[in-house]
């Protein structure tokens, strides 16, 4: 059963996530936060598997909530999903540097804000790879990359390829696909890849991926 916290600071938001969530077997939503601060108390207090967080909420806007609730190791297996909307998309890479795993447009269709919910749980992929690739793209060519470090330099070259095909958005089942790989392979090699860099996920790893030049904006795909 995936455990869901819904933050948002408007009421009728938040009945209608509960409605679409509650009709699925595999989904419960434990609780309800209407600003970022309560958002932080209720994931320490209830440990969520996902976190649906509306970026703009009163008392603890939903990028510095994400932030605490990414920094916290009591919930290392709690990850956080960003509702925003298109005008806000200069919050959406500050969000992922803030620790979220992935972001969804508030107006999303009820089947992929279930998909979302699910793929986050997992952390097998980021919220729709297409506008994510896109928005981090655009933001992390604006940061100064730096040098990389002994970390990066301790990836293999497959390591450093699948870390390619990760930063485009390529789920484990397309990577083993591309690489002529077993799953299971293309799995390992992710977690091994995270591992060495200190990442708490594939997002995380997406833009270490961009800030360290391991993937540049040119190589996406539309």
């Amino acid at each position: 059963m995936i455990r869901v916290l819904l933050a948002d600071d408007q009421t009728l938001v938040r009945a209608g996530f509960r409605s679409i969530l509650s009709d699925e077997d595999d989904l419960d939503v434990v609780g309800e936060a209407a600003n970022g601060r309560e958002a932080v108390s209720k994931a320490c207090e209830l440990r969520p598997d996902v976190v649906l967080m509306d970026i703009r909420m009163p008392e603890l806007d939903g990028l510095e909530a994400s932030r605490r609730i990414a920094a916290d190791p009591r919930l290392s297996g709690t990850r956080v999903v960003i509702l925003t909307t298109f005008d806000l998309d200069d919050y959406v890479y500050g969000a992922l540097k803030a620790g979220a795993s992935g972001f969804l447009v508030k107006d999303t269709e009820p089947a992929e804000l279930i998909h979302a919910v699910r793929v986050v749980a997992r952390g097998d992929a980021l919220i729709a790879p297409s506008i994510t690739r896109r928005l981090i793209a655009e933001f992390a060519g604006r940061v100064k990359r730096p040098a990389p470090g002994p970390q990066m330099n301790a990836l293999t070259e497959r390591e450093r390829e699948v870390m390619e095909l990760v930063a485009q958005g390529l789920s484990n089942d397309e990577i083993a696909a591309r690489l002529v790989l077993s799953p299971a392979t293309a799995k390992t090699h992710v977690s091994r890849i995270m591992t060495k860099l200190d990442v708490r996920d594939r997002a995380q790893l997406v833009v270490l991926a961009y800030e360290a030049g391991v993937i540049t904006p040119g190589w996406l795909t539309p």
